[in-house]
This record gives structure tokens, sequence and C-alpha cells, in this order.
């Protein structure tokens, strides 16, 4: 299996779940109670790491090959915004599910977190249209 089909998967596979998760897991923070919300999102967060860290890093790794191996505007703008979901994952979600764990739960909190997340849908949703549109078009 080529690179460039193992890059598409993960990128597909990412984007189904960040789709899955504003859609369905973000909003239903908000039915829970406190106490309840704690305990379950430190279950969530604990096996949804297992899934997501690995594609992520995987994601990243692939990404800095491709710019080493082919330095071009596809590879560039691919690693770009692989480097945007970082930066807003770490930055501002993180600390956003730190609060969330520690029990600093307000329903602005819960309501900013799904309002914020759109940001990063959107950007894994280019992300895997871009490398979509590209492996369609020159890796065929």
């Amino acid at each position: 299996m080529s690179l460039a089909i193992i890059g598409l998967l993960i990128d597909f596979g990412l984007v189904v779940l960040i789709w899955m998760i504003q859609c369905i897991v973000y909003p239903s923070f908000s039915y829970y109670s406190a106490e309840n919300l704690i305990v379950w999102h430190n279950k969530y967060t604990a096996r949804f790491s297992f899934i997501v860290v690995p594609l992520i890093v995987l994601q990243l790794i692939l990404s800095i090959y491709e710019v080493v191996s082919v330095a071009n505007l596809y590879t560039i703008l691919r690693l770009l915004l692989i480097v945007a979901l970082w930066c807003a994952t770490f930055f501002q979600f993180v600390p956003i599910h730190t609060k969330i764990s520690n029990g600093k739960i307000s329903s602005e909190l819960l309501v900013s977190l799904v309002h914020k997340n759109w940001v990063r849908t959107v950007l894994w949703t280019l992300l895997f249209l871009l490398n979509l549109y590209y492996y369609l078009s020159f890796a065929v």
C-alpha cells in the first residue's frame, strides 16, 4: 500500500472522527450532570486518545516526510494545516478538557467547546478534501 493511500485513509479516519465529535460527543456533554460528566469525560478522553493520538502522529510524520521528499505548494499547505490543528488542539482544547476533568464545568464552557471545535472540524475536512483532490489528480 502506498504512502499516499495510507495518508488518505488516516485523513479520512480523522475527518469521520471529528464530525462525530462535533455533532454527537461534544453536544452531549451538556446533558450530563457535573459529577457524571467528570466521570464520563475521564473515560472518554482516555479511550479516545488511544484512537486519535496514533492517527495524528502518523499524519504529522507522513506530512513531514512529504515536505522533505517533495516540497511543493500541496505538501507545504498540508503540513501547515496539520500544524494549525496541533496548535489548536494543544493550546485551546487541551486546556478546556483539563477544566472539565478538574470539575470546572459551566454551560458557557461546554457551549464554547462546541463552537470552537468548528475550526478543527473545518480544517480536518479541508485537509481530507485537499489530500483527496491531490490524490485523484496527480497520484493515480
